[in-house]
C-alpha cells in the first residue's frame, strides 16, 4: 500500500514541508539555502521525503548574533507573558498533532501511535511550562546580621544550545525549549541530520504563534548539519548551556568541549536498561512491560529494555511466555496501526544490529529467537529486522554496550542482592524496573542499596516517562535532568542577595575601621 494512502502528502503540505527546505532559521525567517543538502529518506519505504540545506559558518554567526539581540528583549518580558506564548504553542501543536505525528513516524520509523504520543509529550510539556511560568520560585533566608535580609533568585542564562537525536526528533527539543523559554532564555537547535524535516515542521508551527505575539526574531533558531555544527555550538562561549542527547561517545566530546570553556552541559546519553522479574512478579504485567520496552520504537529508545534479569525459579516459564509473545509480533509499515514494530532508522543501524548478533555468538551467548533482515514486499527500504531474544551473561562485552536495535538479553539470578548487582553492573545508569508484588523487594530496589539509575520503576517497564518527573540518568548516561520537577533550574543562574536596610555595616569577626 502506498504511503500516500496513509495521508503523508497531506501531512507534509499541512506542515509546509517542501521538496527542498532551508535548514537555517531565526524564528519566523528562513535564511538562504547556501550549504550542502541533506537528503532525508524514509526508513519506512526508502523514498526521498525532502532535502534540507545545511547551515554555513557565516549563517551560524548571523544566527548567534540574532539570538543575542533577542535575549536582551525576551528576558524583559514577564515570565507569565512568556508562558502565554508557550500556551499558544501548545494549542497550535494540538491542531497539527496528526500531521506532525505522521511525519515523525514516516521520517524516523516509529509506529504512528508512538509518533502521536511524542507530539502529545510536546503538548504536555507546554502545559507544564505554562504553570511553571508563575512558579520560578526563589528562597528567603534569615540573616545572622541585624537589619539584613537574604534571599535567592533565578535569572535566565542566555542562549541555550540544543543538540537532539533522531529517535525522539521533536519531543526532546520541546522538553528543553518550552522550559528555557519561560525561564527567559533563547534557543538554538541542531536536530539530528537523520530527521531534519521534523525540525522544519516544528519551526513552521511555532512561527505562526511568534508572529501573532511579536516575539523577537532569534528566540527560536535552527541550524542543520552534521557533527561540525555540533562542534560550533559546543565550543561557543556565547552559549552558556548546551543540552545534548545522543550516544555516550558523542556526549563525552560535547562535555569535554563545554567543560573546557567552563560552560554548563545537560547530557542525556546511552542507556542499558534492565527489568528484574522476581518470583513474586505478576507475569502478565512483567511480560507486557518487557515486550513493549524491548521492541517499542524497534529498540531505538534510550530507555529501551536491553536486559531481563529473571529469578531462576521462574526463568523457564518467563522465557517460554516471552518467546511466544515475540512470535505474535507484526513487523511492517509503522503507519499501519495493525503493526507493532517498524524499521530501524537506516542501513547503518541494520549493520550494527547484525554485528551485535555475531558478537553475541562469538562471545559465548546463545540466540533463542533468531533475527535477520526482512526482505520482499513492504520491506523494500532494507531497514526492517526481526526482534531477537538471546541468553547471555551480563559480563559479555556486547551486553555491556548499548545496541540501538531490538535485541533482548535474558539472564538468571537467585537472590535480590545478586539481581541488583547485575542491574547496576553496567556503565550506563538511565532507566530500571522491578516486577514484584513483594513490598520488601520493591522498597529495597528503590532504596540507596538498590538501583543506581536516574529512573527506577516498580511494576512498569523501563521505557516511557511522564513529563511531570525529571528525566535523566547517572554514571555515563551523563547526569542531566530534563522535563519536569525542578529541571527548570538548569536553564537559569542562581543568585544570592543580601540587603542591608539598617544604619550600620557590621563586619565579620567584629573588625572595625577608625576614620
Amino acid at each position: 500500500m502506498s504511503n500516500d494512502n496513509f495521508g503523508i502528502s497531506e501531512a507534509l503540505k499541512a506542515l509546509e514541508i517542501k521538496a527542498e527546505n532551508s535548514g537555517s532559521s531565526t524564528g519566523t525567517k528562513w535564511l538562504g539555502s547556501e550549504g550542502e543538502l541533506i537528503e532525508s529518506y524514509s526508513p519506512v519505504d526508502g523514498n526521498l521525503i525532502g532535502k534540507v540545506s545545511t547551515t554555513t559558518e557565516d549563517q551560524y554567526e548571523e544566527i548567534i548574533k540574532k539570538a543575542e539581540e533577542a535575549f536582551k528583549a525576551w528576558r524583559l518580558m514577564p515570565a507569565p507573558k512568556r508562558g502565554e506564548v508557550v500556551r499558544q504553542i501548545g494549542e497550535e501543536l494540538r491542531k497539527h498533532k496528526e500531521s506532525l505525528g505522521k511525519l515523525v513516524s514516516y521520517e524516523m520509523g516509529k509506529s504512528y501511535q508512538e509518533g502521536l504520543g511524542e507530539v502529545q509529550e510536546m503538548i504536555d510539556i507546554c502545559d507544564f511550562a505554562v504553570g511553571l511560568s508563575r512558579q520560578l520560585h526563589g528562597l528567603t533566608m534569615h540573616s545572622e546580621r541585624p537589619s539584613h535580609r537574604m534571599y535567592e533568585q533565578y535569572h535566565p542564562l542566555g542562549i541555550v544550545g540544543i543538540i537532539s537525536a533522531f529517535n525522539f526528533p521533536v519531543a526532546v527539543w520541546s522538553w528543553n525549549t518550552m522550559l528555557a523559554w519561560v525561564c527567559g532564555d533563547v534557543c538554538i537547535w541542531k536536530p539530528s541530520e537523520k530527521t531534519p524535516l521534523c525540525s522544519i515542521a516544528c519551526q513552521n508551527i511555532i512561527a505562526r504563534v511568534f508572529e501573532a505575539n511579536d516575539v523577537p526574531e532569534g528566540v527560536s533558531c535552527i541550524v542543520n548539519g552534521d557533527y561540525k555544527i555540533g562542534q560550533l555550538i559546543s565550543n561557543d562561549k556565547r552559549i552558556p548551556l548546551v543540552s545534548a542527547t545522543g550516544s555516550i561517545r558523542m556526549g563525552k566530546k560535547v562535555g569535554e568541549a563545554v567543560g573546557a570553556r567552563l560552560g554548563k552541559s545537560l547530557l542525556e546519553l546511552g542507556g542499558n536498561n534492565a527489568i528484574i522479574i522476581t518470583e513474586n512478579a505478576d507475569l502478565e504485567i512483567a511480560i507486557t512491560g518487557a515486550l513493549f520496552g524491548a521492541v517499542g520504537t524497534c529498540g531505538q529508545r534510550c530507555t529501551s529494555t536491553r536486559r531481563l534479569i529473571i529469578h531462576d525459579s521462574i526463568y523457564e516459564d518467563v522465557k517460554n511466555k516471552l518467546t511466544n509473545a515475540y512470535k505474535q509480533l507484526k513487523i511492517g509499515n509503522p503507519l499501519d496501526e495493525k503493526n507493532h514494530v517498524g524499521p530501524l532508522i537506516d542501513k547503518d543501524a541494520v549493520k550494527m544490529y547484525e554485528e551485535a548478533l555475531e558478537a553475541v555468538k562469538a562471545q559465548g551467548g546463545s540466540i533463542l529467537l533468531e533475527g535477520g533482515v526482512l526482505t520482499g514486499e513492504g520491506y523494500e527500504s532494507g531497514c526492517y529486522v526481526k526482534p531477537v531474544i538471546a541468553e547471555a551473561s551480563n559480563e559479555l562485552q556486547i551486553v555491556q554496550e548499548e545496541t540501538f536495535a531490538p535485541i533482548l538479553y535474558l539472564m538468571k539470578y537467585s537472590s535480590i542482592e545478586e539481581a541488583i548487582d547485575i542491574q547496576n553492573g553496567v556503565v550506563q545508569g538511565l532507566s530500571s524496573a522491578i516486577m514484584t508484588t513483594n513490598m520488601r523487594e520493591a522498597e529495597r530496589f528503590l532504596s540507596h542499596q538498590g538501583s543506581d539509575c536516574g529512573i527506577a520503576n516498580v511494576n512498569i517497564g523501563t521505557s516511557g516517562a511522564e513529563i511531570g518527573g525529571a528525566f535523566g540518568g547517572e554514571k555515563e548516561t551523563g547526569g542531566g535532568r530534563e522535563s519536569g520537577s525542578d529541571a527548570w533550574k538548569v536553564y537559569m543562574r542562581r543568585q544570592t542577595n543580601t540587603i542591608n536596610y539598617g544604619t550600620e555595616l557590621p563586619l565579620a569577626q567584629g573588625i572595625k575601621f577608625d576614620f
